[in-house]
């Protein structure tokens, strides 16, 4: 989505937490660099994961449309999730056992993001084939950087 759309610098804030079955909670807070496009009501911005998220070396890629969200890692760890609100989508996941079938279920997507940046909240379950593993949550902030790259 990215390839037709002129991207700008950003600093991209999220809070990513996760509830697991048990009920524990897991939260991790990144503020990063990245990149954030929009144009005729599509909404893109792409990063580089860290030694923080655990997944050093993927890119991640959150893209937004009047249809969904689709969030897209490649590199060191491939994935795609697609967040519908009221919709359950499945993802098959290659583990060291074997494929397993992933379910999002997505409860609610919020989001006030422009040409300008803005906030985008992502509230779902997720399961490994049909056994719930939890709830998670992403809360994320885009703003253009003014001044390029902050690195």
């Amino acid at each position: 989505m990215t390839e037709n759309m002129n991207m700008t610098d950003a600093i991209i804030s999220i809070t990513s937490i996760q509830h697991d079955a048990s009920g524990q909670r897991d939260e991790v807070n990144l503020v990063t660099a990245g990149q954030y496009g929009f144009e005729d009501g599509r909404i893109c911005f792409t990063y580089e994961e860290s030694d923080l998220t655990g997944l050093k070396g993927t890119q991640t890629t959150f893209s937004i449309s009047p249809m969904g969200v689709v969030l897209h890692r490649e590199g060191s760890t491939t994935s795609e999730m697609v967040f519908q609100q009221g919709k359950k989508h499945f993802v098959l996941c290659d583990t060291p056992f074997g494929s397993a079938a992933l379910g999002v279920d997505t409860r609610r997507v919020s989001t006030s993001l422009d040409e300008h940046g803005g906030d985008m909240e992502i509230d779902y379950d997720v399961d490994l084939n049909n056994t719930p593993m939890g709830r998670n949550f992403f809360k994320i902030n885009v703003k253009e950087s003014k001044y390029g790259r902050p690195y």
